[in-house]
């Protein structure tokens, strides 16, 4: 039975923009001071640094909100090829299609070079990798790749770099680049949706692997804390730290509620092989892995 699934970036799209004007002054201000900052380092260079900038007050790190004309997605990981540095969400964020548009050999997309603006950055992002757009370049057939390659990566401009951690929130890590492991395996992930005003208790989540789908392209979970429209993009992590996936799809038959998200070993290799982005990695976050951040959270 094929799984049917839709898009969280793409219902959030249908239903418009999120227009909360107190949330989009603070964003406003938040870039206003970020500029002004970034005012007083342009002698820094574009390449990056040795050390990140702290983790605890670093404004641009995995599960920051990105904007992508009126799509709200979650930031998964950070990314490097030593010089210019990404930050990653789902390709699905950038479609222009429906919702039930999941299968990235078909649907359309806007295109690399669009603006994407991230939160706590002084200036848009741009888009430079999105893996349906390379998929439809290549003339992909393979459907489960069709189906669940689920990336993209958005190129920070050069004045936010000195303001990036790759740590996400709470838990730390990611440790490196791992694999999703069998059924009953615990994840955790990290939504960050405005939707929730502010409720941040529900942005840490804990859940279980209950399918393995797709030859190893997807995986299927359901956590503790369900996935919201805007959450689409969110980084997964294993019981090690290590990231295993990107929020693509919330399913609605035959596993209503549970979370697709396409496996990264998979997704990052597809991009080397494709793309010219062939050096570019996923960057361990600076924090030390805290599986048991979840329960502390929820239980204070």
């Amino acid at each position: 039975m094929v799984p049917a699934r839709i898009s969280w970036a793409r219902v959030q799209r249908e239903a418009g923009p999120y227009n909360d004007p107190q949330e989009a002054t603070l964003r406003r201000l938040v870039a206003l001071t970020c500029a002004i900052g970034a005012m007083a380092v342009v002698a820094v260079s574009p390449a990056v640094a040795s050390a990140w900038a702290p983790a605890a007050s670093a404004p641009i790190h995995p599960g920051v909100m990105t904007f992508t004309e009126g799509a709200q997605c979650t930031a998964n990981f950070v990314y490097t090829d030593g010089s210019t540095v990404y930050i990653g969400q789902a390709a699905h964020c950038s479609g222009t299609g429906a919702a039930t548009d999941t299968n990235g050999c078909t649907s359309e997309s806007l295109p690399i070079g669009t603006p994407v603006e991230v939160d706590g950055a002084s200036r848009p992002g741009t888009l430079a990798y999105n893996s349906w757009i390379t998929m439809q370049a290549k003339g992909e057939t393979n459907p489960d790749a069709c189906a669940y390659n689920d990336l993209a990566l958005v190129k920070l401009d050069p004045a936010d770099v000195p303001n990036v951690n790759p740590s996400v929130p709470g838990f730390g890590g990611p440790t490196g680049v791992g694999s999703v492991g069998g059924l009953g395996s615990t994840v955790y992930s990290y939504g960050n949706s405005s939707l929730r005003g502010g409720a941040t208790k529900l942005s840490p989540k804990q859940g279980t692997i209950v399918a393995n789908e797709g030859n190893g392209w997807s995986h299927n979970a359901y956590t503790l804390t369900p996935g919201i429209p805007g959450d689409s993009g969110s980084g997964f992590m294993n019981a090690s730290g290590q990231a295993i996936g990107v929020l693509s799809t919330v399913e609605i038959l035959p596993r209503a509620g549970s979370n697709n998200f396409g496996d990264i070993s998979k997704e990052i290799a597809y991009m080397h092989a494709n793309s010219s982005l062939s050096n570019v990695n996923l960057v361990p976050g600076t924090e030390p892995f805290n599986a048991n951040w979840v329960n502390a959270i929820l239980s204070s």
